[in-house]
């Protein structure tokens, strides 16, 4: 799993994974060179989100996406050999452009769910992305991490700062 201490610089175009032992979170920044209204804009878009959540093996369905307090969103990955893989939850706060807070559930595994909250910091023309994830446990959390959420995690901010940039 890779680190970034609190007091280590963020640096653009990277994307940082911290998932300290015996905590039950883990929190994923990234600078994004783009103001934070557009970012939290392609970040909400139904029509934006298969084109940058999750690996690119995948190919990413959004059967839901109500982006407001109580609404819910249910996103369904594919894979090449048939595969698939569903993630839902439950909007609980939607404050464009600043903050976003939901649950998180992978369908495959139920029952573990988190409550995800995320930020985005005007930090003069760029925005910093925190993305907080709180597991019910620390085996919760870990299970995750084994899971193989930070190639998942990468992949989408890697494929999201390239959509920003395509479209600028």
């Amino acid at each position: 799993m890779a680190t970034a201490t609190k007091d280590k610089a963020i640096t653009a175009g990277k994307t940082h994974i911290v998932a300290e032992p015996g905590k039950q979170e883990i929190v994923i920044t990234r600078l994004f060179d783009v103001p934070r209204e557009r970012l939290f804009k392609v970040m909400n878009d139904p029509e934006l989100l298969p084109q940058w959540w999750g690996p690119e093996r995948y190919t990413t369905t959004v059967e839901k996406m109500d982006v407001r307090p109580g609404g819910s969103w249910r996103f369904v990955q594919a894979a090449a050999d048939g595969g698939t893989h569903a993630f839902h939850g439950v909007y609980h706060e939607v404050r464009p452009p600043e903050r976003l807070v939901y649950t998180f559930e992978y369908e495959g595994v139920p029952g573990h769910v988190t409550m995800d909250t995320i930020t985005f910091e005007d930090t003069g023309g760029k925005t910093l992305l925190r993305e907080q994830s709180v597991f019910q446990s620390v085996e919760d959390r870990d299970g995750m991490v084994q899971s193989g959420m930070e190639e998942g995690a990468n992949a989408s901010m890697e494929r999201l700062e390239a959509l920003l940039t395509k479209a600028q």
